[in-house]
């Protein structure tokens, strides 16, 4: 995303009436790097430590770390080059990914910022940032990390695949890294399939992603894939199935898990049987795929985290692509998380991960258009039950280009 993209305002009254119980949220604010114009916050762990990406003066995206508390961001890796903290853990430590100076010999967009160059993952820890190997290919994306120091993610192969969709030349697999330095763990594909990749990974070493082929698995920032799996910690794939209950194996899109607990609930998106949009699904070993739902009047949603208490967040999208982020309290109906945020500084778009806290950490609009990230912070320990918010807040009306960006973010589309 552009750095010096604005967004358009549109001043709406919304009200959100709670009949039953429901969490409130006090919202803090993640600036940017001083002079900068964007942030993003991708993860929150336990003990108060908020990882991301922000700009200083340029477009190029730099790694940072937030403290709860602390507004100013801690930048990591080179200024010039793009990078981002996509996990932290209870113990302090970070998964980047770093983009090198070096240009991709393939000139493939592995990492999704659109400059050719290599892309590395990195484990930081104590102000050290170690890469972690790779497969033969150049490159290397993560996706999650556990608080036994294990990083989920996917990294090329030495072999070329003419399948591959463009700029894409070589395979990838998903990978746990870790827990000891070198440590790699492959987690295949399923028998049918010929990539995959690992978004998620929980206390146990479980992992989620998906599983496809180079022709029909998408690299993040546009994500997708032909079939949502879990990984055991043997690195044996499961495949969870579909909405609809039929597996096809030739669907470009039929699913992809974003987010695993330790009690091993599992959400991300799958394709609704009309073949051409999505939904958000949980899974259990006890009950399958069964859909979240979405915001009424959208058309597609998607859950992309869920913590022990089984609380999920994710997004809803309306017919144009506009984003709504969405919290399923307990597995329950979903609720738009800007109603349930009252005097929050910022319109909230885009939820990307809640902790054992119950904090959710993500991005939104400040009232002058700039992109910033977020941490909503629950309101105490009690559910306040019967309350009705009746606030004016800012609705955005988005770019089609951003739209597009937003909509395939994390990992799913949202047409």
């Amino acid at each position: 995303m552009k750095s010096t993209q604005q967004f358009s305002m549109l001043a709406v009254t919304l009200l959100a009436a709670n009949a039953t119980a429901q969490q409130r949220y006090t919202v803090t604010d993640l600036n940017p790097i001083l002079g900068g114009n964007f942030s993003q916050a991708f993860s929150v762990s336990d003990i108060g430590l908020i990882g991301g990406q922000a700009n200083a003066s340029s477009a190029t995206q730099r790694a940072v770390l937030w403290l709860r508390g602390v507004p100013k961001p801690i930048p990591i890796g080179p200024a010039d080059l793009n990078s981002g903290v996509f996990g932290v853990n209870s113990k302090g430590q970070a998964e980047v990914q770093l983009e090198l100076s070096t240009k991709d010999p393939n000139a493939e967009n592995f990492c999704g910022y659109g400059t050719e160059r290599k892309c590395q993952p990195f484990l930081w820890q104590n102000f050290a940032l170690t890469p972690l190997p790779l497969l033969g290919g150049n490159n290397g994306a993560v996706g999650g990390i556990n608080s036994r120091g294990e990083i989920s993610g996917w990294a090329e192969a030495a072999t070329m695949d003419p399948a591959c969709a463009s700029p894409q030349k070589l395979d990838f697999e998903a990978v746990v890294w870790g827990p000891a330095k070198g440590d790699l763990r492959l987690l295949r594909p399923l028998s049918r399939d010929t990539v995959s990749m690992s978004i998620w990974i929980n206390d146990q070493g479980q992992a989620v992603g998906t599983s496809g082929t180079c022709a029909n698995t998408g690299l993040l920032p546009f994500g997708h894939g032909a079939h949502a799996v879990l990984w055991d910690t043997g690195g044996v794939p499961l495949d969870l199935g579909s909405l609809d209950g039929t597996v096809n194996p030739a669907m470009e899109f039929g699913g992809i898990a974003l987010g695993i607990n330790n009690r091993g609930q599992v959400v991300g998106a799958a394709a609704l049987p009309d073949k051409i949009s999505s939904q958000a699904f949980l899974w259990t070993k006890e009950t399958g795929m069964r859909p979240l739902g979405k915001l009424p009047g959208e058309v597609a949603s998607g859950a992309v985290s869920i913590n022990d208490q089984g609380d999920a967040v994710g997004q809803s999208f309306a017919a144009d692509g506009t984003p709504r982020p969405v919290l399923w309290q307990s597995g329950g109906d979903p609720r738009d998380l800007n109603d349930l945020a009252p005097g929050s500084p910022l319109f909230l778009l885009w939820p990307t991960a809640i902790d054992e806290r119950g904090e959710i950490s993500g991005f939104g609009i400040t009232a002058n258009g700039d992109i910033h990230g977020f941490l909503a912070t629950p309101r105490g320990d009690a559910r306040e039950r019967g309350a009705s918010d009746v606030r004016e807040m800012h609705a955005p009306a988005i770019p089609e280009a951003a739209k597009a960006l937003l909509s395939g973010r994390f990992g799913f589309r949202g047409r």
